[in-house]
């Protein structure tokens, strides 16, 4: 890889550039470079000789791409510029006659194998030592490194840093591979582009940037990176901070808050930087000459002084400058103050001690005196008013503001839009009259009262009110018609609320435990948050905009609020709507055609539902565990779950959209009327009252069922069952726990039943399965659960042996089935494509034989586990993976020819250690076998499996650790 970036630049500003090199070579002294030394350096290590040059001789140092590895290295060759005519900028001095030392010493550039240039045999060498010509740029920049104090310590951290002194080695490239050649990468950057780059740079890698060679050292000593001079809470001293200040005497900007003897500092950047624009200082004191001197600093518009102590304490203190426009006096102690300044425009005195303040700044437009406790106010009155353009007012946590100067600032500060003041307990706005004001903030207010609404009301510009913690606070009525934003919080007595606003866009109300009515008239409000308001029963609304409203835990709505909310009231746009914990609510009923969202959780209370929402997509009903009525016609819901409301008796449900619907647990259902042309599932396992007419009239409304679950539909039968042949998609049924005697109608009706499922029905006879078994009934059928059932032995072998089309039979608890014998006679052998099949506590069971004449050729998983009276297992399936026993206290014998078996679970078996052994050895694949707490395998035995099967990855033993 090749990289070549080389630079062409014109004669006229080639000569521009090697003028501003030699001026910068003035200023850091004469290089002595003589003809003799540099050819000495030359013949020594190979410059000029051709064993470090390029084709466009070029000085080539290795540059390390990977830390520690010599094999991926590359090239860096700082060449001239396209056609081999010299660039302007280059970092070292390269041989040559002496009317060209300067012309060379700006156009070669060293060629680097690692950003640390990092060479032993070219720098370290001693005709190169005495020249010293990176010696120089480093002596240079280390004056000026060691002038940034804050810096210093920093860079001392870093002592993996490529631009460390101790890094600066060069070192030929005796081991580089001929690939390398392929990686050499060219870079050529004028000084324009280098500082383009450095612009992106902060204070600290700047000075590394130094570090690197004399073109980067003078770049990032550019006077523009340094007009911004930060040293706060740095440890510099006066003698750094003063050859800083010479050395960029351009600076605009300079940050000593937090430094030491910040006074001796502020008076040196005084006097040195003229065009001084921002000044920030503090955590010290400053002694009046620095105020006295502030004069001096014409260009100064920003001044920032922060917990400083100023003056000695006692006198006054005087700012008086032409040019300031932005001045912070924070957390300062001081006894009076006193600013003239005729272009200031923003001034803070926030937290400082001052007990007078004088101003004469005719353009002052922001004020703040917020937490100027010692302010008296007469002395607020004095300041505030004598500044007649004030546009922004802070006087919070001056407690002793009254109304009489609020008075005089209306009528003196025309143009006042923004005032706070809050945490003032003597004002209550009495004939206080503020016209323009846009921003009004009464945070812990004690003498605001609803009769102070009456003066906030003249304020017909206001945008924003803020009356938290307003304990005295009763009711609100406002008509203001650009207010915008109003926060009530914490107001304890706070009890109506009315608001007319067409531009309101925010409310915020909260805590407020005795509010009881509100009253909202806007047109851009769009939600609506009113949680916890335990008091609240009234509420009308007309917010044509409004989206969201959410009136969680506002325990005392009634019935009525479905009226605000419903179609011809005041919220037209109405989309979600949480009604959470409103245990007062009884009968909900709802007509909105634009409502999609609806949560009722936790509202105890309700016993009837009504809904007539077409685009309604999400309800909840979680605890809603008394109602026993629900009517949602239409809806727009795609699922729907009732089984939460076990009172539920008459549902009526039209969903055009619905798919899901679970009814599970409503254990008193008897009369449902649901119409979703397209339900696919339906689950009403436990609904017990549930008649044949009600299946008969779902099946016909919802023809495009696939799943069906009728567990435990004691009332469901031959009729509902017979229901079923209008469901022709129908792949599930689940009839387990029901009384059915007569399985016919459902093999007659289902014809492309897949899955059917008859656990624990106990009124089952043999014969109920023989259409399976002797007349093909359900030949789709995949899925057989007969768990816990009456069938007798003969009847389970029939069916074993007959519905080869089976995958998964599941015949756990089943007390008649004896011996799993499935040695068939030849004349009765089928492919079979039984896959699992499940015999899980099957009491009586004594013997499993699977021979592999019996063709279960695609058996994959048996479970006999919790066979207490199981002795014999005799299995050859070629591809069983999964085989569980465990708990089969009574098993001895075990016999396995299955070549593909990966688990094998034998916990809790009596079984010996020889004949596990024996079992498994015939299992290649075997990878988990666990047998914890069997009394017959000990710690040995564990290494005799092992050695059994080489394949076993896992052995859970309770002798072994896992």
């Amino acid at each position: 890889m090749k990289i070549w970036c080389c630079l062409c630049f014109g004669e006229e500003e080639e000569y521009k550039n090697r003028e501003m090199m030699r001026e910068r070579e003035a200023i850091l002294g004469d290089i002595d470079c003589d003809q003799g030394k540099l050819k000495e350096i030359g013949n020594d290590e190979g410059i000029g000789s051709g064993n470090m040059r390029d084709e466009d001789d070029g000085i080539k140092l290795p540059l390390q791409l990977g830390e520690g590895s010599s094999k991926s290295t590359a090239e860096v060759n700082l060449n001239l510029s396209l056609g081999g005519e010299p660039s302007c900028s280059t970092a070292v001095p390269v041989l040559g006659r002496d009317d060209d030392i300067d012309r060379d010493s700006h156009s070669k550039r060293p060629k680097v194998h690692s950003l640390a240039l990092d060479c032993d045999s070219f720098l370290l060498s001693d005709p190169f030592q005495e020249s010293k010509p990176f010696s120089l740029i480093e002596k240079e920049h280390e004056r000026m490194y060691n002038c940034l104090g804050h810096y210093e310590s920093l860079a001392s951290d870093d002592n993996d840093s490529p631009f460390t002194p101790n890094n600066w080695r060069m070192e030929e490239d005796e081991n580089a591979s001929p690939e390398t050649d392929d990686l050499e990468i060219r870079m050529d950057l004028t000084d324009d582009l280098l500082r383009m780059v450095f612009s992106f740079l902060d204070h600290i890698n700047l000075c590394r940037a130094a570090k690197v060679c004399r073109q980067w050292r003078i770049a990032s000593a550019h006077e523009d990176f340094w007009r911004f001079l930060s040293f706060e809470n740095r440890n510099i001293s006066p003698q750094q901070f003063e050859d800083m200040c010479h050395r960029y005497p351009n600076a605009t900007q300079v940050n000593i808050n937090g430094s030491p003897a910040i006074h001796t500092l502020v008076m040196q950047a005084i006097s040195s930087l003229r065009n001084l624009e921002f000044l920030t200082l503090g955590k010290g004191q400053l002694g009046e000459t620095f105020f006295q001197a502030l004069t001096d600093c014409t260009m100064l518009k920003n001044l920032i002084v922060t917990d400083a102590i100023l003056g000695n304490g006692i006198q006054e203190i005087l700012i008086y400058h032409d040019s300031l426009q932005h001045i912070q006096i924070v957390k300062c102690r001081v006894v009076r103050i006193s600013v003239r300044c005729p272009q200031l425009q923003t001034l803070s005195l926030k937290r400082s001690s001052m007990a007078h303040a004088v101003l004469n700044c005719p353009l002052l437009h922001d004020l703040d005196i917020a937490s100027c406790h010692k302010l008296l106010d007469a002395a607020i009155r004095s300041a505030v008013t004598s500044c007649p353009l004030l546009e922004s007012l802070d006087m919070s946590n001056c407690s002793c503001v009254s109304d009489e100067t609020l008075r005089e600032i209306s009528s003196t500060c025309g143009n006042l839009h923004i005032l706070n003041a809050s945490y003032c307990p003597n004002i209550s706005l009495e004939s206080v009259r503020l016209p323009m004001l846009t921003v009004l903030k009464l945070h812990s207010c004690e003498g605001i009262t609803s009769a102070s609404m009456a003066a906030i009301a003249y304020s017909y510009m206001l945008e924003v009110l803020e009356l938290d913690n307003c304990s005295l606070l009763t009711s609100v009525f406002l008509d203001l018609p650009r207010l915008q934003n109003i926060r009530l919080v914490h107001c304890r007595k706070f009890v109506d609320l009315s608001l007319r606003s067409l531009v309101l866009l925010s409310i915020k109300v909260s805590n407020c435990p005795s509010l009881q009515r509100i009253n909202i008239v806007s047109n851009s409000l769009q939600k609506l948050v009113l949680q916890k308001q335990e008091s609240l029963t009234c509420l009308e609304l007309q917010c044509q905009s409004l989206q969201e409203v959410d009136l969680t835990d506002c325990e005392s709505l009634t019935n009525s609020i479905c009226e605000v909310f419903s179609d011809g009231s005041g919220c037209p746009m109405l989309k979600s709507l949480i009604l959470d914990n409103c245990e007062s609510l009884t009968a909900v009923e709802f007509c909105s055609n634009s409502l999609t969202s609806l949560s009722l959780a936790g509202c105890r209370g309700i016993t009837s539902l009504e809904l007539t929402c077409p685009y309604l997509e999400q309800m909840s009903l979680d605890g809603c565990d008394h109602l026993e009525r629900a009517i949602c016609s239409p809806v727009g819901l795609r699922s729907l779950n009732l089984g939460i409301c076990p009172k539920l008796n008459t549902l009526k449900i039209e969903a055009p959209t619905m798919v899901l619907l679970e009814l599970k647990g409503c254990g008193v259902l008897s009369e449902a009327s649901i119409n979703c042309p397209v339900l696919t599932s339906l689950d009403a396992s436990f609904c017990s009252q549930l008649k044949d007419d009600c299946l008969s009239a779902t099946t016909v409304s919802c023809p495009l069922v696939e799943s069906l679950i009728l567990m435990s539909c004691t009332s469901v039968g031959s009729d509902g069952l017979a229901s079923l042949r209008w469901l022709p998609n129908l792949t599930s049924l689940d009839l387990s726990y029901t009384f059915l005697t007569n399985l016919q109608p459902v093999f007659d009706s289902c014809l492309q039943l897949k899955v059917l499922k008859l656990q624990a029905c106990k009124y089952l006879t043999d014969s109920s399965l023989e259409p399976l078994y002797k007349d093909g009934a359900l030949p789709t059928l995949r899925e057989l659960d007969l768990s816990y059932g009456s069938l007798c032995q003969a009847s389970i072998e029939e069916l074993l042996a007959c519905c080869t089309h089976l995958t998964h039979v599941s015949l756990n608890g089943c007390v008649n089935m004896h011996d799993l014998n499935w040695s068939f006679t030849v004349d009765r052998v089928y492919q079979r494509f039984l896959q699992n099949l499940n015999c899980v506590g099957c009491p009586n069971i004594k013997k499993v034989l699977i021979p592999s004449t019996a063709h279960f050729s695609n058996l994959s998983s048996l479970n006999i586990s919790l066979s207490a009276n199981l002795k014999e297992v005799d299995v050859a399936c070629l591809n069983l993976c999964f085989l569980n026993l465990s708990n089969c206290g009574s098993l001895e014998i075990l016999k396995l020819d299955c070549p593909r078996l990966t688990n094998l679970f034998l916990q809790s078996c009596n079984i010996s250690e020889a004949a596990v052994e024996s079992a498994i050895s015939q299992c290649n694949m075997l990878e988990t076998l666990d047998v914890r707490f069997c009394q017959k395998i000990t710690t040995a035995s564990v290494g005799k499996l092992r050695t059994a099967c080489p394949g076993l990855k896992r052995i859970f033993s309770s002798m072994v650790p896992i």
